[in-house]
């Protein structure tokens, strides 16, 4: 179990439509997921979109567009 229960906010930009998306970490895993450890095993608390949106900063919206047009043609 942690001890350090602080909550950390961060903030991304989505590089394809600008929009502002925030989501609160624990500060410790926030600081393992910067020293390495996978997005998945640092915060397994966050849905698998809320991770992608700290791992490349694209929101939900946009990665369902993007994947919905590749889904289309297949």
């Amino acid at each position: 179990m942690r001890e350090n229960k602080k909550e950390v906010c961060i903030i991304t930009i989505c590089p394809c439509c600008g929009k502002s998306n925030e989501t609160e970490v624990n500060e410790n895993d926030y600081f393992d997921w910067k020293d390495g450890m996978l997005a998945q095993d640092a915060f397994p608390y966050l849905t698998a979109s809320e991770r992608e949106k700290l791992i490349s900063g694209i929101c939900e919206t946009c990665w369902d567009n993007m994947f919905s047009e590749e889904e289309d043609e297949i």
